[in-house]
């Protein structure tokens, strides 16, 4: 708890609960991939996420223990973006007041276009996930009257549930949007992370870029061909 309540604590676990995350985007990414091999295929990775680990653990335990870690990061990302946020405009405050403003504010132009919207970027993505649980977890927003099949009898309606989904051109330019936002924020907070957990060496710096900005595009362009191939009539 000691070392939580200093800076270097909760940039830490902004970078370890980053890590948790990019870890899930990208493996949900890989996963929706499936989606081109058909509706079968596709289906039955949907229902095989609720058996891993089946018999030894039961059934849809490790999903929800992945919920639950998954939720807790999210918890943790935030409240620790929050307080270094306050612990940043409380230090402002005081240059101001101290005579030494100029120099934060140079410090603050420097500071590239992704750093600028990360805050923000954050913001739109938690309204997203919220969204995007309402839409293809539940069904509650984006579709019609009778549209979204739910789970019956262990059988999974998951792509037809995903182009239904996808057939709206609001919905899908807003999954587009977000997914832009994803990469901003993906590229600085893995290149950030890398940077917190000590993995900025010199000669790597310009190999550990390219490996941000690598993991910001396949996830982005992995996820955007989703809304686009529904939309396109290649997946339907």
């Amino acid at each position: 708890m000691t070392l939580y309540r200093s800076t270097i604590g909760k940039k830490a676990v902004m970078a370890l609960t980053g890590f948790v995350w990019v870890g899930f985007v990208v493996f949900h990414m890989y996963g929706n991939l499936k989606m081109y091999s058909g509706a079968d295929e596709f289906n039955a990775y949907a229902a095989g996420l609720r058996t891993i680990g089946y018999p030894i653990f039961p059934y849809e335990q490790l999903l929800w223990i992945a919920r639950a870690i998954l939720l807790g990061s999210v918890v943790l990302h935030i409240w620790s973006a929050y307080q270094l946020t306050m612990h940043s405009r409380a230090s402002t405050m005081s240059s101001r007041v101290s005579g030494t403003a100029r120099y934060g504010q140079k410090k603050t132009l420097q500071a590239s276009y992704a750093s600028l919207t990360m805050r923000y970027g954050g913001v739109i993505l938690l309204l997203f996930i919220l969204f995007h649980l309402a839409h293809l977890t539940f069904g509650w927003v984006g579709y019609g009257p009778g549209q979204f099949a739910h789970p019956e009898g262990g059988e999974y309606a998951t792509y037809q549930n995903v182009v239904a989904g996808f057939q709206n051109p609001l919905v899908s330019f807003f999954y587009i949007a977000a997914m832009l936002a994803l990469g901003a924020h993906l590229y600085h907070g893995v290149w950030s992370m890398f940077q917190t957990l000590g993995w900025n060496n010199r000669n790597w710096t310009q190999l550990l870029r390219g490996l941000a900005i690598l993991i910001a595009l396949v996830v982005v362009l992995g996820n955007i061909s989703f809304p686009l191939a529904v939309m396109m009539g290649i997946v339907a």
